[in-house]
C-alpha cells in the first residue's frame, strides 16, 4: 500500500465500518475501544441505520446514500476516486491511530471479506482488530502470549510464506512451512498460556470472547 496523507487522527484508535454485516453490539463494543468512527463509503447507510453519524466517511463513494452523505461535514467526506484499491484500503491509508476496530467487513459477501483481509496484512498500516460475527482477527505480530482458557480454539492462517514457534498449542507449530494454498494452521487449541513467536503474515482468528485478551496483549 502506497503511504498517503493520513488527515483522520486520534490518539486512541478508530472504528471503521463497512456495508457487511454489523450488529448494534459490534459496534458498540468497537467504539468503546476506537471512539472515533469512520465510514467505509456505504458503511455511513449502516452507521446511521445503527444510530451512529460518522465523523468520517472515506471511499470512492459509489455506494452510499445521498442522505447518508449529507449527514456527514463536506469537509470530513473525501472522496477517493481510484479503483485500484478497495474502500477499506483507503480507509486505513489515511488513519493515524494506534489501533482500529475493523467491523462490518465479514459476511455478507465473501469476496469483501476476503479483500478486508489482504488488506490487513499490507504494510504501513495501522494495527487491526477485526470483528466477525464468531471471530476477533489479527495480523499475529511477532510475538504474542495470550492468557487463553484450555481448549480454546486458536487459528492461524497464513496470507503468505510464514513461520513461527509456539508453546501452549495442543499441535504445535515449530519447524512448520505455512503457505495460502499449501499449509494452514485452522482448529487448534489451546492448552493454557499460548505463546507465539511468528515471521511472515500470520492471520491470528479466537473466538468473539477473547476480544479484552486479545486488546490486552498486543498493547504489550
Amino acid at each position: 500500500m502506497v503511504d498517503q496523507p493520513r488527515p483522520v487522527r486520534h490518539l486512541r484508535g478508530v472504528t471503521v465500518i463497512g456495508g457487511g454485516m454489523v450488529t448494534p453490539a459490534d459496534l458498540s463494543v468497537a467504539l468503546s475501544v476506537a471512539p472515533l468512527l469512520v465510514a467505509a463509503d456505504g458503511g455511513a447507510d449502516r452507521a446511521l441505520a445503527l444510530g451512529h453519524a460518522p465523523d468520517w466517511v472515506i471511499g470512492d463513494l459509489d455506494s452510499i446514500s445521498d442522505p447518508a452523505r449529507r449527514s456527514v461535514p463536506a469537509a470530513r467526506v473525501l472522496e477517493v476516486a481510484e479503483q485500484d484499491s478497495t474502500d477499506f484500503a483507503k480507509c486505513l491509508g489515511r488513519i493515524d491511530a494506534p489501533l482500529v476496530m475493523a467491523v462490518g467487513f465479514a459476511g455478507l459477501r465473501l469476496d469483501h471479506t476476503l479483500a478486508a483481509l489482504t488488506v490487513m496484512v499490507q504494510p504501513n498500516v495501522p494495527r487491526v482488530v477485526m470483528l466477525a460475527s464468531d471471530d476477533v482477527i489479527v495480523l499475529c505480530p511477532p510475538r504474542l502470549t495470550l492468557p487463553l482458557m484450555p481448549g480454546t480454539r486458536v487459528s492461524l492462517y497464513p496470507m503468505g510464506p510464514a513461520r513461527g514457534s509456539s508453546q501452549g498449542l495442543e499441535w504445535p507449530i515449530d519447524g512448520i512451512d505455512f503457505a495460502p494454498g499449501q499449509r494452514v494452521g485452522t482448529s487448534n487449541r489451546a492448552t493454557g498460556l499460548v505463546s507465539l513467536r511468528v515471521q511472515g503474515p500470520m492471520l491470528l482468528m479466537l473466538p468473539r470472547d477473547c476480544l479484552g485478551t486479545v486488546l490486552t496483549a498486543m498493547q504489550r
